[in-house]
């Protein structure tokens, strides 16, 4: 594990308002995941805007968020050799499930945020850890209508997550509450379940009509034993990489990553560790 990361996720847990304490005693009470897959297309009506982002061997979560972009965590688009994955390598399937998805797609153009640094320290990187890929066609709302996004939750809140995993590639599990346990430094700590593949997956506020994106999944930790998820809060960040798209700009990142985190293909190499060392 990486110490700093953990020191700062305790840190956040001894900094826990009063308003937080219910939800950090229901993370400690957390022993059945609650995760319900969604397996039949009963369950999974209306969850078609999440997908997979398959980069060949490996994959993360994204989230349809308008008619050509999805939303997704930055450091999914480096290998484990800390390089770029070429666009047209990296494909979006919405609504994946048992072999079929809602719809398929192609990458045109990948937009990470301009203030990731993937050499940079741990919780500054979880900090702005987003990214925005548009698609080479667009998906109409009548085929995956896309999630809409709203504010960061306080802490105490509930919210949920939709999520692929190592364990679940095939078909994506929902967890209907969990709860925001803290923020600190523009990233969320949650009660979420998350696991390797889950990168990228949206946290979502289900208390309106639709569900809305409040954050993005970016790693998971421990907090006194308690495992937990930390996803980065949207913020300003997301409007800055709208800006991007439609100025037709693009950031990327060469400088190689130093921790493996959530993408599919670091479970292979994690051995019994959620962070490893560089």
């Amino acid at each position: 594990m990486v110490r700093a990361m953990l020191g700062w996720v305790a840190a956040v847990g001894l900094s826990l308002t009063a308003g937080a304490a219910a939800a950090d005693g229901a993370a400690r009470a957390f022993g059945a995941s609650g995760l319900k897959s969604l397996a039949t297309a009963d369950d999974s009506r209306g969850w078609g805007a999440v997908g997979r982002l398959d980069f060949g061997k490996s994959f993360c979560t994204g989230t349809l968020i308008d008619a050509r972009l999805v939303l997704t965590a930055a450091h999914c688009l480096y290998d484990r050799q800390g390089d770029r994955i070429a666009t047209d390598r990296i494909t979006f399937l919405a609504g994946w499930r048992d072999g079929r998805a809602e719809a398929y797609r192609g990458i045109r153009r990948a937009v990470v945020h301009p203030d990731y640094d993937p050499a940079g320290d741990e919780p500054t990187r979880m900090t702005h850890d987003l990214a925005l890929l548009e698609l080479d066609r667009p998906i109409a709302a009548a085929e995956v209508a896309p999630f809409h996004t709203a504010p960061e939750p306080r802490a105490g809140a509930e919210v949920a997550v939709v999520s692929y995993a190592h364990d679940r590639a095939e078909r994506p599990a929902l967890q209907e509450v969990c709860h925001v346990l803290g923020h600190q430094q523009g990233a969320l700590i949650l009660s979420c379940d998350v696991d390797f593949g889950s990168s990228g997956a949206p946290i979502l506020d289900l208390a309106g009509p639709e569900p809305q994106v409040v954050s993005v999944v970016s790693a998971k930790a421990q907090m006194d034993g308690t495992k937990v998820s930390v996803g980065t809060a949207l913020g300003w960040s997301l409007g800055e990489m709208r800006a991007l798209i439609a100025a037709g700009d693009g950031v990327f990142h060469r400088t190689k990553p130093q921790v493996l985190r959530l993408s599919n293909d670091a479970a292979k190499a994690r051995g019994g560790a959620k962070f490893l060392r560089p």
